[in-house]
Order: C-alpha cells, then sequence, then structure tokens
C-alpha cells in the first residue's frame, strides 16, 4: 500500500475514533454545566504555552517549508503534513468542545491527541530514509516527541486547576 494512502487511512482511523470518544463522553455530560476556563492562567504557564507554540508548531513548519517543499523531500513533506493536519484538527476539536459545546470534555481533547501525536512521531522516525541530509529532521522528530511528553505531563498537573479542586487548608489554629 502507498505510505500516503497508509497514512491517510491511519490518521481518518484515528480521527474517527477521536471524534466519536468526544462526541460520546459530551453526551455523558450533555446535564453538566457549562465549562469556561479558569482565568487568569498563571504566568509560567503562559511562557510554556507559547514556547510550545513555537517549538511545536513554528519550528517544524520551517523545516517542513525548507526540507519538503524547497528542496523537494517528499518524505518529510509527508510525515510533517500529517502532523500538522492532525494538530489543525485538534486546535478544531478544542475550539468547538470549548466554545460551542462548552463543556468539560474539552479537557479530555489533548490527552487523547497527544498519545497520538507521539505515535505520529515515533512513526516519521521509521519513515524517514536514514540519509545523512535528513539527520536534522530525525532530530527534529526526537525533540518534538521529547517537547510534547513534556507538555503531556504538565497538562496532566493542571488538571486540579481546569477541574477547580480546592487545596485544603492545613491551618492549625
Amino acid at each position: 500500500m502507498p505510505i500516503n494512502l497508509y497514512l491517510f487511512l491511519e490518521n481518518l482511523l484515528f480521527f474517527f475514533i477521536a471524534t466519536l470518544f468526544i462526541v460520546v463522553v459530551n453526551w455523558g455530560w450533555k446535564q453538566a454545566k457549562p465549562y469556561t476556563l479558569p482565568l487568569p492562567f498563571p504566568d509560567w504557564y503562559k511562557v510554556w504555552f507559547g514556547s510550545v507554540q513555537l517549538l511545536g508548531g513554528l519550528l517544524p513548519l520551517i523545516v517542513m517549508l525548507l526540507w519538503g517543499v524547497l528542496w523537494g523531500d517528499r518524505s518529510v513533506l509527508t510525515v510533517l503534513g500529517w502532523y500538522f493536519i492532525v494538530l489543525g484538527l485538534q486546535i478544531i476539536s478544542e475550539t468547538v468542545t470549548l466554545r460551542q459545546l462548552q463543556n468539560v470534555v474539552w479537557v479530555m481533547v489533548p490527552y487523547i491527541y497527544l498519545p497520538y501525536r507521539f505515535w505520529q512521531l515515533y512513526e516519521g522516525l521509521t519513515l524517514l530514509d536514514s540519509k545523512s541530509e535528513l539527520v536534522w529532521v530525525r532530530y527534529l522528530l526526537i525533540f518534538e516527541l521529547v517537547l510534547w511528553i513534556v507538555n503531556y505531563a504538565i497538562d496532566v498537573s493542571q488538571l486540579p486547576r481546569l477541574f477547580r479542586w480546592e487545596l485544603e487548608s492545613n491551618d492549625v489554629s
């Protein structure tokens, strides 16, 4: 099977399963009161979020445009093209669940999409030839994998804040 057809079917299947899961969970939470983001965000989180956008979005875009478009390496274009398509679908899913559905299911969207992104990046490493001119692209994929894993850990650490869990006071008055 041609790699582009394989990746199309793989990503389509993931998107279908992820969307179905979001729809089912949203239905289960339809009686919950509308969800809003707990604001303001901590200053460190704003810096981290901006860093992830630059390093997880702009940096791979530059690499895709240079190696994939300008220098014509179709394997780089294929790997990073699907990376951006699924990243775009995640952003759309987050926007719809937060703004349209206004449901707590929004919190789950990154936990569905990020593990798949780990898979995409790992799969991209296996799909890229071990040609010496692609070594920097392979380093980028490894860097992106580490970046998104760290981002996942930070997202998990924010669950209490996102769900507005109260902290107990240890006052011994």
